[in-house]
């Protein structure tokens, strides 16, 4: 059972406890990237590749890829304030992802392809690219260059890629929630320091002006003795 944790508290410049969290740069977030590759492969996929099979399934898999990639957006800017807000939008983005994942997974079905896993000769290679490249740049002048077949894949992969380090997120993300709580927890964490920060700039002060009338004495008894 985790033990519970005081919640941990920044300031603003002039020393005003914030019960607001640090914001994530979710731009920074790996599966955040990996998510906007497939966003983009996606429409590329489905102009490429789904005409003959009608809007709706275009429709569909470039809603999944959206909105996968917004819930992140939309979840990182919430937890600033809620992480239980952040919390429910980051499941929303993975149930999106895992959707995408179902989509490529049937087309490659449909087509009679083999999906590319284990000790198939092609997927070591392709694992190894997605691994090591997460931005959109290392991607799109390959695009061009696949195959139905070898773009479906990629994105398979990458789902399953973003599937994976999204829990592991979420994971972290819950234990936070479960050991330092919520906004109220923050809110009184943050009121709590503020009187404590308070506190000490009184008892500090208070030692000045101690100290200040102590040097104003003693300079008033130098000045009784030469005037005397």
């Amino acid at each position: 059972m985790e033990e519970q944790k005081k919640p941990k508290i920044h300031h603003y410049d002039d020393g005003t406890a914030s019960s607001l969290r640090r914001r994530t740069r979710y731009t920074e977030l790996r599966f955040y990237q990996r998510s906007d590759v497939l966003y983009q492969l996606t429409q590329v996929f489905v102009q490429r590749f789904l005409k003959p099979y009608g809007d709706r399934t275009v429709d569909q898999m470039v809603q999944a890829a959206r909105s996968s990639k917004q819930n992140i957006v939309e979840g990182s800017s919430d937890g600033e304030t809620s992480l239980e807000s952040e919390l429910k939008l980051l499941g929303f983005a993975r149930g999106s992802n895992k959707e995408l994942l179902e989509d490529y997974q049937d087309y490659i079905k449909r087509k009679g392809y083999t999906e590319w896993y284990g000790k198939h000769p092609r997927y070591k290679a392709m694992l190894d690219f997605c691994r090591k490249h997460w931005q959109f740049e290392d991607y799109k002048d390959l695009l061009p260059k696949m195959n139905d077949e070898e773009m479906a894949n990629m994105a398979i992969c990458l789902c399953h890629q973003v599937d994976a380090a999204m829990n592991k997120y979420i994971e972290r993300k819950d234990r936070e929630f479960t050991t330092e709580g919520g906004v109220r927890e923050r809110m009184t964490a943050a009121r709590l320091d503020q009187r404590g920060t308070q506190r000490e700039i009184i008892e500090r002060q208070a030692r000045e002006i101690a100290a200040l009338k102590q040097e104003i004495a003693r300079l008033n008894a130098l000045l009784d003795q030469r005037n005397g």
